[in-house]
């Protein structure tokens, strides 16, 4: 039921949204259907365009980045029926057989569409291609790839010595190389994977650490020639293979989850079930802090589902403490880190964030805005040069905060707003759309008055 303490104001194209506490205090109760996993959706629109026969896809994602990746693969020639829940197929066109698009490629916001695109791009022989996105996107690095595809013999040229978009792509014939990646990074390795789909002999990714391994699952399922190293942490993809559609259910996605995860934490009288939730081993970080700071979350009906572990989470409140989060659990909770900043502001202790300094050049720099927009709120946060450092326990009260237009902001925000006094809006909440857009239906029917 929705209830009058959770509110969106909506001015022309732009929401606000309004969190007020009330008097009494508030609990969040009830189960809770998180939208399919970002990573796996697009990866499934994308294998299943080059793929030859027809892809089946259960539980795909329907906030705005999916929908670049369908339209992008629309233009270069296959047929994607209307995105819903429900199924979605897709007509692939064969690897090498994507089409001169007639127009720009639009990736919107999503660094992950763009990213993967300029590897199958620059390995379709003859053909040329231009690719942009929105003003976020157009500031976001991209040499990351176009430095691997180029040595692969890639013909890539844009702003700044192509390392930022909009980008004109030549498509050659690329040569298999092996790559020691200085990130972890999946858009970086699954970029260079796509593109060696058809280089000549074989391509290898070798990084520092373990970053999600989506591709890896989904490549080998659709028939690509894959071998995994895990002791030297690198991936070998064979060039000259032919992919097969495939059916694919796309599991609920941890990011998405761990919203409701803190939330449930962190909010006095708390008990939450979030259903269907992806928790694949190269994501599943966040478990592992919210672990490590005392969280009571168990998983329930654990299984397989197309490949991909699958577990109901129930969470309930409980005293959180600090802890340290670096190294090489980065990586597998990059896109958590500005909720696991929300769970810290609530932690007895000093929470320390390093070596995440890849937050920013996210959607926003998500170190910065955190710090500033918690701040405002009255919490105690330190900005590093890689990270944060968070003290805890000091009470939050409600301001005016902005999203800086990224999604996990806007998200993160609200969650801290539910222990915050008086009345907080979040400017600019239409962002959460982009990976979420029944987030603040979903909040509004799992807060309760006390």
């Amino acid at each position: 039921m929705s209830v009058p303490f959770v509110r969106l104001k909506v001015i022309e194209n732009q929401q606000s949204l309004e969190i007020e506490k009330p008097v009494s205090g508030l609990s969040l109760s009830g189960k809770i259907q998180i939208p399919g996993d970002k990573s796996i959706s697009h990866r499934a629109l994308m294998l299943g365009a080059l793929a030859q026969g027809e892809t089946q896809i259960q539980g795909l994602l329907l906030g705005e980045d999916p929908r670049s990746t369908a339209e992008s693969f629309r233009a270069l020639g296959a047929e994607i029926s209307p995105l819903n829940t429900e199924l979605v197929r897709v007509q692939g066109i064969g690897l090498g057989n994507l089409l001169e698009p007639l127009d720009i490629l639009n990736a919107g916001n999503s660094g992950t569409t763009l990213r993967l695109m300029l590897g199958i791009l620059a390995s379709h022989l003859g053909r040329f291609f231009t690719v942009t996105g929105d003003n976020s996107l157009r500031s976001r690095p991209m040499s990351r790839v176009v430095k691997p595809l180029q040595e692969m013999g890639a013909k890539i040229w844009g702003r700044k010595s192509a390392s930022l978009a909009p980008l004109a792509v030549q498509g050659k014939q690329l040569k298999g190389i092996t790559y020691h990646s200085p990130i972890a990074s999946a858009q970086v390795k699954s970029c260079i994977l796509l593109a060696g789909l058809m280089a000549d002999g074989e391509t290898t990714v070798i990084e520092p650490a373990l970053s999600r391994d989506h591709s890896e699952r989904m490549l080998q399922a659709f028939g690509a020639k894959l071998s995994v190293d895990p002791e030297r942490i690198s991936v070998t993809v064979s060039g000259g293979a032919k992919l097969q559609g495939q059916t694919v259910i796309v599991p609920g996605d941890i990011s998405s989850a761990a919203f409701w995860l803190v939330a449930g934490a962190i909010v006095p009288g708390s008990e939450l079930l979030v259903e269907n939730v992806g928790v694949n081993p190269t994501r599943t970080g966040i478990l592992e802090v919210l672990e490590m700071m005392g969280a009571d979350i168990q998983q329930e009906n654990q299984r397989i589902v197309a490949g991909e572990p699958v577990a109901d989470l129930r969470v309930k409140y409980s005293k959180l403490k600090s802890c340290e989060i670096a190294g090489d659990i980065i990586p597998r909770l990059i896109d958590e880190i500005p909720i696991l900043a929300v769970a810290a502001v609530f932690a007895e202790g000093t929470t320390v964030i390093r070596n995440a300094e890849e937050l920013r050049v996210k959607e926003s720099d998500r170190i910065a805005v955190m710090a500033s927009q918690l701040n405002k709120m009255g919490a105690k946060v330190t900005e590093l040069p890689d990270g944060l450092e968070i003290t805890g326990g000091t009470p939050l009260t409600g301001v005016d905060l902005d999203s800086y237009t990224d999604h996990r902001i806007a998200m993160s925000l609200a969650i801290a707003a539910l222990n915050a006094q008086g009345v907080t809006t979040i400017n600019r909440a239409e962002a959460a759309a982009i990976s979420y857009p029944n987030f603040t239906s979903t909040l509004q029917q799992i807060c309760h008055s006390n």
